[in-house]
């Protein structure tokens, strides 16, 4: 699948939390833990399952970088 994301980070999925209607699933890629929240519907689809190597597309016109 293409998308046009720049930022693109791949690990391993960690943990997921199923909900009735929304769900959260968590990779951690290298050092950092990404945390998605999806429907349940969309969680099922996909087929995510822990231990999973999933890829977090990350598009948003905020990010706040800190030192």
């Amino acid at each position: 699948m293409e998308a046009g994301v720049r930022n693109k980070l791949t690990g391993e999925i960690i943990e997921i939390k199923q909900g009735d209607i929304m769900s959260e699933v968590v990779i951690k890629a290298g050092d950092n833990e990404i945390t998605s929240v999806m429907t349940t519907d969309s969680l099922l689809q996909v087929g995510f399952k822990k231990g999973d190597t999933a890829t977090a597309l990350i598009k948003a016109i905020n990010v706040v970088m800190v030192k």
